[in-house]
């Protein structure tokens, strides 16, 4: 046999070996890392069909499972999911075009109207949306309008404080340094200013974009047609608890993977960023 090709072959099986390693400890990272998962839900089913806990208040898995099965295959979950996606998205990206140049501004170039208004600003944060559910329902009516406005209300404020702590933070000694060497308007925003601001700035958006998801679960509940929230009140009045259960892990489900999608950008765009230490 050539030489040559007992080399190739050689070097095929050691990278099939490794490979394998490789899958193999990704599959072990996945189920140790999700175990206690796992254990949860083996005793949560357990609990149910032992009748530790009374099964017309709390769904097993199993039947949560097949409901949800059930909703995928009619096409029922999706249509509520694109509803819900749809309402939060408008009210987010809304937020997002207010608060950004909003928060450059201030945290920029009018510092002494910022010293006045931040007061306000964090007055206005604090309210409780809930509280001001009926404010929107006399303004922008019962539609959709006030859904998207409530959204965006509460999305405004992460955004716009974040970008104004963001903008502030900015080390003054990059600023000077970039301006001595004859950077200077656009550029300067653009290749120092916001780049060092970017960390606070995507932090906020983060923020922003959790609660808008979970704000509208909540409104959608108190006045709406259509929905995951809807659809979580809809099942509690009539008393379909898988269908309360699955929607619910749903919405968890969403609001992970919302999470997760946010921490792959983080990593992208902000992968300059000196990580911290792992202990």
């Amino acid at each position: 046999m050539d030489a040559s090709l007992k080399k190739a072959w050689a070097a095929n099986g050691v990278k099939g070996v490794v490979q394998g390693q490789y899958l193999l400890t990704w599959a072990l990272n996945i189920l140790f890392g999700n175990l206690s998962i796992l254990l949860f839900i083996l005793l949560w089913e357990l609990a149910c069909r032992f009748n530790f806990v009374p099964q017309t208040f709390i769904a097993p898995p199993s039947a949560v499972l097949g409901t949800l099965w059930d909703m995928l295959t009619a096409g029922t979950l999706f249509k509520h999911i694109r509803v819900s996606f749809f309402r939060s998205f408008y009210g987010f990206v809304l937020a997002a075009v207010v608060a950004l140049p909003l928060g450059f501004l201030l945290g920029g170039w009018f510092r002494l109207f910022e010293r006045i208004m931040t007061p306000v600003l964090r007055l206005l944060a604090e309210i409780n949306p809930f509280s001001l559910f009926p404010v929107f329902i006399v303004f922008f009516g019962i539609g959709e309008t006030s859904k998207t406005m409530m959204i965006f209300w509460v999305c405004l404020w992460p955004i716009l404080l974040n970008t104004i702590t963001g903008i502030q933070n900015v080390d003054g000694l990059l600023v000077k340094s970039a301006r001595s060497m004859g950077v200077d308007g656009r550029d300067l925003f653009l290749k120092v200013i916001l780049p060092a601001a970017s960390p606070n700035v995507f932090h906020g958006l983060r923020t922003g974009a959790g609660v808008a998801f979970f704000m509208l679960i909540a409104a959608e509940m108190m006045g709406a047609s259509s929905g995951l929230g809807w659809l979580v009140f809809y099942s509690q009045i009539n008393y379909q608890i898988p269908k309360l259960f699955a929607t619910t892990v749903t919405i968890a489900a969403l609001g992970l993977s919302l999470n997760f999608l946010f921490g792959v950008l983080e990593n992208r765009w902000l992968s300059w960023k000196e990580k911290p230490p792992q202990y």
